[in-house]
């Protein structure tokens, strides 16, 4: 019996995780096509992270926002390297947290601990609206941002009658040159991709800002029209959609890998021939 992803090739645009990503479709009889658009690298100066962090340990902050796992970890690894972890993390399980999604929570559960509240939704929109329900008045609120600012959701702590106090634990470069992204983008347009596999925003301004560069924005439009597109979650599919791109497959919860696998291969084996 074939497997359900058989003859399919699927290029994937992630970076941490691509391996595992790759390997899981594989196993399902994919060809994977390893394009990451965009690195994930510590910031360019640490001295501001752990002014936060030790802004943590003298007990500044009532509550933690925490928008990323990937954030989770990097600022452990800047406790870590000013020797400060276990005080850390300490801190994190004596203040109320809340996570914009699964990934934070389960970055928390790696370390022994449990968000207090979880978004309604993995995003911006989500956080705001649960964050309308905390009581934050007068209190400093800490927020983990994910490699840019983020002025709604700042606004929103404000109107809560609460400060909000930035981090920026990491930061985003690009991971493939310009000339693998244009030739990522020439396969889509000869339609010899069956899927791309999008598992964060930044991948996808990446994937726009190359096109704008080499002039083939008629061609990605083109290699998106044939190709099938595949979301991570609903963060990755606004992206899309913000720049006029389809969203053919994204799960409707449970937003990790996986579950990503699991739709990718249901729904490409239902449009074979039968």
């Amino acid at each position: 019996m074939p497997l359900p992803l058989e003859g399919r090739v699927i290029a994937l645009a992630e970076t941490r995780q691509l391996e595992d990503l790759a390997a899981m479709l594989a196993k399902e009889g994919a060809t994977p096509v390893r394009v990451p658009l965009v690195a994930i690298l510590d910031t360019e100066d640490s001295a501001p992270v752990v002014a936060w962090l030790r802004d943590l340990l003298a007990g500044r902050f009532a509550t933690l926002v925490f928008m990323t796992g990937e954030g989770i970890r990097r600022l452990l690894t800047a406790a870590e390297a000013a020797g400060i972890r276990d005080e850390v993390v300490a801190a994190f399980g004596k203040v109320k947290t809340i996570t914009r999604g699964p990934k934070p929570g389960q970055a928390l559960k790696a370390i022994g601990l449990t968000p207090t509240v979880v978004a309604d939704a993995p995003t911006t929109a989500g956080l705001i609206s649960t964050l309308s329900r905390q009581t934050l008045t007068g209190q400093t609120v800490g927020v983990q941002f994910h490699g840019h600012d983020n002025p709604p959701l700042i606004e929103a702590i404000e109107r809560g009658g609460a400060t909000g106090v930035p981090v920026r634990p990491y930061r985003y470069a690009p991971a493939a040159d310009a000339d693998g992204v244009a030739d990522l983008i020439a396969k889509m347009a000869a339609g010899t991709v069956d899927a791309l596999v999008i598992t964060s925003s930044p991948q996808v301004d990446r994937l726009f800002e190359v096109a704008t560069e080499r002039n083939l924005a008629d061609a990605l439009r083109t290699g998106l029209e044939k190709t099938a597109i595949a979301a991570v979650g609903p963060i990755a599919a606004d992206a899309l959609r913000e720049r006029g791109a389809r969203v053919d497959i994204c799960p409707e919860q449970g937003w990790v890998m996986k579950k990503l696998v699991q739709v990718i291969a249901r729904e490409l084996d239902a449009k074979k021939p039968r």
